[in-house]
């Protein structure tokens, strides 16, 4: 897979990160957990964006390792959201799914 095609995903990833950003703060009224994944979550694109963009490989492989760690924070916050009752099961085996792609992808980049 091509840099675009993980910039594409991710870019998808942190819009539905966004949405579901939106539902949680206007409907279940909750700020705290939902403004951790929203930022987590919309960071993995921009870092990847960033490392598309490095000057050197070691950029590169410095953003692409801090996208992963963003990817692996966001499934941490949606873990949350689910045991907390704060998503249903099918919302967020959706969203969770895209994440564990997202963090298959990085970790085959990095060379994990």
């Amino acid at each position: 897979m091509n840099i675009e095609s993980i910039k594409s995903k991710s870019y998808d990833f942190a819009l539905r990160i966004t949405i579901a950003y939106k539902h949680l703060t206007e409907e279940q009224r909750d700020f705290i957990i939902s403004k951790e994944v929203l930022k987590s979550g919309t960071a993995i694109g921009v870092l990847i964006s960033e490392a598309d963009r490095a000057e050197s490989a070691s950029e590169f492989a410095h953003k692409i390792n801090h996208a992963l760690k963003a990817a692996i924070e966001t499934e941490y916050w949606l873990r949350l959201l689910i045991d907390s009752g704060y998503i249903e099961d099918k919302s967020f085996d959706a969203i969770q799914n895209d994440c564990t792609e997202l963090i298959k992808l990085l970790k085959t980049i990095e060379g994990k």
